[in-house]
């Protein structure tokens, strides 16, 4: 189910490096090098898959931008938080 505006905002402002605009929810990652961004990049696609939710992914040498929302219900859900949390572990 989507979330309103006001929850969707206030979880967001809970994620880490995490920017809301508009029904996305996004952030960029940055790496030493492409092989780096490349392995974090297939890293997010397993957890993405296991989730059966994915992000819209950008790679630019060494910058990944992810974004996430859920399509198929026209704004952010539960989802899109859950995975978001995820991804962020894999940088800790």
């Amino acid at each position: 189910m989507k979330l309103s505006r006001k929850v969707a905002s206030a979880k967001a402002a809970r994620l880490t490096n995490w920017a809301l605009t508009g029904k996305v929810i996004a952030r960029t990652f940055r790496f030493v090098d492409f092989a780096g961004a490349m392995r974090f990049t297939n890293r997010v696609a397993k957890l993405a898959e296991a989730a059966n939710h994915h992000p819209d992914i950008t790679i630019r040498y060494n910058k990944v931008r992810l974004a996430l929302t859920t399509h198929d219900e026209g704004g952010l859900t539960e989802k899109d938080f859950k995975l978001a949390k995820k991804i962020n572990e894999l940088v800790k």
